[in-house]
């Protein structure tokens, strides 16, 4: 896993005695052995974790205080035994003659440093004051802890490890995240990707959720990872209840969350991508402002504290022995959720307002351009196929918007040598109950025309002495597996968009996913005037035809849709079988477009590699299982599709960009036409096997 950038990380609520350091430090170093099991490689434990948070004015007894002090002892040594990993703890401290609530850093027996608290609280059920001071009173910049001296203090340190590209930690304690510029963003902009917060936060009627908000929020304005531990129920409870929440979120999404409240120890764990992260904030200029604006203040420079990532290789008696990570992660299972189909939401909720979302803007979008042009003649080619109607409904409801009749859409059937019954009745049916200009034209004869025009033989047939209904029966005794001839289909893409290009102006159809493997015949199905479907992948359109069926028609027009999104997806360019059904299927020739759209998704968003996204891909869990070999297919192809058909993408038609990903060569995406994909197919060709 560490070569693709994920690092295992995990936040600890541990059973506690208030006041009892020595208990609190076994119960700490049995986690350290629970996580080492797990191969995580960061521990975070919460605020105070070796004394409790709730202990008072016994803070100020150097009885505790040195207590606290032996269990950290404790902690150092399992740290050099029993934990190959970083390991982050809370506990008081005395330095400059002052208590500080600080945490310390932990690696292979050495406190690698010791952050103290920037921000305490002082109002409503917090007396922190009472007890602690701010980091800024403390002016030590290394403390002697036992029998280590010079341990660096101070709220300027970083955490970098030397052999894992991009991780560097950051480290706050609770209130410093509630504060309008938290010590992270300060962090985050000197090259931290992991935040961590030892927090002890109370809980109260709706603070979970802003809690939640904070830790979501905070990650996405860092654009890191950001792992949050609170103390558990074992708190004392003379006058609150704490709920030991746990949250690891990474560039405003939640990978994972504890249950509040629970009576057992918790390790909640994730693996965090900090090659993703590292990639969005080399995209993000912005971001790259932010760090220029912080480098010009004096005080900004951190001091950075390097360690050595190992993990667990093999049990010792007492604890593991670690390795160099170098070699080839033993557990190939991501602690993570990978979303097969990254476009389209899981949740019935989120899915129904994304569907809303989109086919508002398509409509928003298409309106302004007829409304800029002067309301034209629209014309549109209706296949009976999933893209064709999505952009037919966008272009009635468009209509209906502006206030103009929907007779002022001509839609048109094209039949050609591959359209089968089911497609035709279909998109005859929608025309017909959407109450647009609907026509016909059988393109076969203008087809035929043109061939005999360029001297072409359709799948090898003469065309001597032979008419339209003489070469679709010719056409139709050839054998599926040698039905391959790019003019017959181009041929037929090419007649309809001149007759729509004639007709009005032109509604695109094609989709994302047909942008990206180059599935569109130039200047056939890939050009038009507006196109309010170029950004959206196919994996979604399947599902904005069904929301419109049940959230925008009913009645007959809800049947016809419905039945558009069972149809296979098919060009219907090549013949049809004897049986009059599809043989040309899309997903036979190309691959799946549950594959493709994952590919795409995590090839532009993130700049995945190849391995990296293969690696993904076997993590996935999809529609239906693919073997290694079969992903590995699909995937060269999808390279192979998308470097050769930059061409196709560097002159399309406008288009509204609805999602985070596009290809529009005038946004998202600008690549030359004649790049090469070998370094990428090297890449492929080198990832491991499972």
């Amino acid at each position: 896993m560490l070569q693709h950038g994920f690092v295992r990380v995990a936040a600890a609520v541990p059973r506690l005695r208030v006041a009892d350091c020595a208990f609190n430090a076994e119960r700490l170093a049995g986690l350290m052995r629970q996580a080492a099991g797990q191969e995580v490689s960061v521990l975070v434990f919460p605020e105070l974790a070796l004394t409790g948070y709730t202990c008072g004015d016994l803070f100020q007894q150097t009885t505790l205080q040195r207590a606290a002090l032996a269990g950290l002892d404790t902690l150092v040594a399992a740290s050099n035994t029993q934990f190959a990993g970083l390991v982050l703890v809370g506990l008081p401290l005395v330095v400059d003659d002052q208590l500080f609530n600080v945490a310390a850093v932990l690696h292979r027996g050495r406190i690698l440093g010791i952050v103290p608290k920037t921000y305490l609280p002082n109002y409503k059920e917090f007396y922190e004051r009472r007890w602690f001071s701010p980091a800024r009173n403390g002016h030590s910049q290394s403390v002697q802890v036992h029998d280590q001296k010079d341990v660096p203090f101070g709220v300027d340190l970083l955490f970098s490890a030397a052999n894992v590209d991009g991780l560097i930690l950051g480290v706050e304690i609770c209130e410093d995240l509630w504060v309008p510029n938290p010590p992270s963003s300060r962090q985050a902009l000197s090259g931290a990707t992991l935040l961590t917060n030892l927090s002890a936060s109370n809980e109260v009627i709706g603070k979970a959720a802003y809690r939640r908000q904070l830790v979501e929020g905070q990650s996405a304005r860092c654009v890191g990872a950001y792992v949050y531990t609170s103390c558990g129920v074992w708190e004392s409870t003379t006058d609150l209840v704490f709920g030991g929440h746990c949250l690891i979120a990474e560039n405003g999404n939640l990978l994972a969350e504890s249950k509040r409240f629970q009576r057992e120890e918790t390790l909640l764990v994730a693996d965090v991508d900090l090659e993703r992260l590292r990639i969005e904030r080399l995209r993000t200029n912005s971001y790259g402002d932010g760090h220029a604006q912080q480098s010009s203040t004096p005080s900004s420079s951190f001091r950075v504290q390097s360690f050595r990532l190992t993990q667990a290789a093999r049990k010792q008696e007492i604890g593991f022995l670690s390795s160099s990570i170098g070699s080839a992660p033993s557990v190939a299972k991501l602690v993570r959720d990978i979303d097969p189909h990254p476009f389209v939401p899981r949740a019935s909720e989120q899915l129904r307002e994304r569907c809303e979302d989109i086919f508002h803007t398509q409509v928003a979008g298409l309106a302004k351009r007829l409304e800029h042009i002067g309301s034209p003649q629209v014309s549109i080619g209706v296949s009976g196929g999933l893209d064709s109607t999505l952009a037919l409904l966008v272009v009635c409801k468009t209509l209906d918007l502006l206030g103009q009749p929907r007779g002022r859409i001509r839609a048109f059937t094209m039949p050609g040598f591959g359209t089968t019954a089911r497609t035709k009745r279909n998109a005859v049916d929608l025309m017909q109950q959407l109450g647009v200009t609907a026509r016909e034209v059988d393109i076969r004869n203008l087809c035929l025309e043109e061939w005999r025009a360029i001297g072409h033989q359709p799948l090898g047939i003469d065309l001597t002495g032979l008419d339209v209904a003489g070469l679709t029966a010719r056409l139709q005794q050839v054998p599926a597996e040698q039905c391959q001839d790019l003019v017959f289909e181009n041929v037929q893409a090419r007649m309809r968009t001149s007759i729509l290009m004639n007709s009005g102006f032109v509604i695109g159809t094609g989709d994302l996913s047909e942008l990206a493997l180059g599935w569109a015949t130039y200047n056939g199905d890939h050009m038009s005037m507006y196109n309010p479907n170029v950004s959206i992948p196919k994996t979604l359109v399947k599902f904005l035809v069904r929301w419109a069926a049940e959230n925008e028609f009913d009645g007959e027009t809800r049947r016809i849709l419905l039945d558009i999104v069972g149809t296979k997806i098919s060009p219907e360019l090549l013949p049809m079988g004897q049986d009059g059904q599809i043989v040309q299927e899309t997903e036979e020739v190309i691959g799946p477009y549950e594959l493709h759209d994952f590919f795409l998704y995590h090839f532009l968003r993130y700049g995945s590699s190849p391995a990296k996204i293969l690696f993904l891909a076997e993590q996935a869990k999809f529609d239906r299982s693919y073997a290694t070999d079969e992903l590995r297919r699909w995937l060269g192809i999808f390279l192979r599709r998308f470097f050769g058909n930059q061409f196709k993408r560097s002159c399309l038609p406008d288009g509204p960009k609805v999602g985070t990903v596009s290809l529009s060569p005038r946004g998202d995406w600008r690549m030359p036409s004649d790049a090469q994909v070998n370094a990428w197919l090297d890449s492929l060709s080198a990832a491991d096997q499972p």
